[in-house]
């Protein structure tokens, strides 16, 4: 699974921001074409739900989701051999 913001629905309140217990998200820096601040993924692979949701066959967090007003938050499965950025942390 794999973490997307639509920038068409974003109006940009920043609620992910401010909710998501490991941080993925950040305030943007640049207007999209609407000329809206949409936040920014940074380190989405950190996510719990993207992760392992399909290992455990349910959802594991998805409180931006369940936050964002306007349901510009969603998951899209990956392509079977779509190339993976691995973290680890102490």
């Amino acid at each position: 699974m794999k973490l997307v913001i639509d920038d068409t629905r974003c109006k940009g309140c920043n609620l992910c921001v401010m909710v998501c217990p490991y941080h993925i998200f950040q305030e943007g820096r640049r207007p999209n074409q609407r000329g809206i601040i949409v936040p920014e993924l940074d380190r989405p692979e950190r996510c719990t739900n993207c992760r392992l949701s399909q290992l455990y066959g349910r959802r594991l967090c998805g409180v931006c989701q369940l936050i964002c007003p306007d349901q510009a938050i969603t998951w899209v499965p990956e392509a079977p051999f779509e190339p993976h950025k691995v973290v680890i942390e102490y």
